[in-house]
């Protein structure tokens, strides 16, 4: 195995929310997200993902989400912008308007629904790579895709010089370990409680939901393992776990996470449909959660 190309994003990406008021995206209380996490020292940010709610934005709002973030992170802090679509020429629109945006790199969801063969899988990343002069992270999560990229799949694509990482989802450390020992790709993890044992794998880091809360927490587990100090980063592994297992469990993401930054004085919490907020009966689990955990 060579030198591992997509180093730039090791450690922790922070896959944000998309901020709304009264139905629209709340482009201030972006701005403020962007720099709470460069004070936080978060590594990238991702918006428009699963968790920015990019399904419900228009093609308008994603790119303005994604020009706000690079505007207000240069020099601060990196951008990984969702750009994927289970069209190839579509794909291919959007990662283009996030180099035109100052993006550092694109992470390109693999195309859903439609569930490509494998030969489908290679020219859509291979496609997206050739035209969009930007870092490609495969983003491979078969429990919303429908499809898996199989592990020989992602070790075709390792060809290509522009598609440095994978962020990892499928629930399954042979793949990752397939991954890992078969080519140069930076992996992360896609799952905040499988973030430690993907590491010990040979994983970089994260592109994480339980970021937008804790980032500094999801670092600190991060920066002990790279120490060598392993019974450190277990320990903030099993705390994370606990809170983690339990927010994330209540609700489809990113439901919980959004309710939790609003009981948190982080945003407004609102939620687009076909998203809906949590019972009140959630809602008690979720501050037992924050308070064990002792963030109220």
């Amino acid at each position: 195995m060579s030198e591992t190309k997509g180093e730039m994003f090791a450690g922790l990406t922070v896959a944000i929310i998309t901020p709304f008021k009264e139905g629209e995206v709340d482009e201030t209380a972006l701005r403020n997200l962007v720099d709470w996490h460069a004070e936080q020292g978060t590594h990238c940010l991702a918006p428009v993902g699963t968790t920015g709610e990019s399904p419900t934005l228009s093609h308008a709002e994603h790119e303005r989400v994604v020009e706000i973030v690079c505007e207000q992170a240069a020099g601060k802090i990196k951008v990984m912008a969702g750009a994927g679509s289970n069209s190839t020429k579509e794909a291919v629109r959007l990662s283009k308007h996030a180099k035109a945006a100052g993006a550092d790199g694109v992470l390109i969801v693999a195309p859903y629904y439609n569930k490509p063969t494998q030969e489908g899988f290679y020219q859509h990343y291979i496609s997206i790579a050739d035209a969009a002069d930007l870092p490609v992270v495969v983003y491979n999560i078969p429990g919303r895709s429908a499809k898996n990229i199989e592990p020989e799949t992602i070790v075709r694509m390792a060809e290509h010089p522009q598609i440095v990482a994978v962020k990892e989802a499928t629930g399954s450390m042979d793949q990752a370990s397939s991954i890992i020992a078969d080519t140069n790709l930076t992996v992360l993890s896609g799952d905040d409680s499988l973030t430690l044992p993907l590491m010990a794998l040979g994983g970089k880091g994260s592109v994480s939901v339980v970021g937008n809360i804790v980032p500094k927490d999801v670092i600190d587990m991060i920066d002990a393992f790279n120490a060598g100090n392993l019974a450190e980063a277990q320990e903030r592994h099993y705390r994370l776990f606990r809170m983690c297992r339990s927010l994330l469990g209540l609700s489809t993401n990113p439901i919980p996470i959004k309710a939790a930054m609003k009981l948190l004085g982080r945003d407004t919490g609102d939620l687009r449909l076909p998203m809906t907020a949590l019972s009140s009966e959630q809602e008690n689990q979720l501050k037992q959660t924050l308070t064990d955990y002792g963030l109220l």
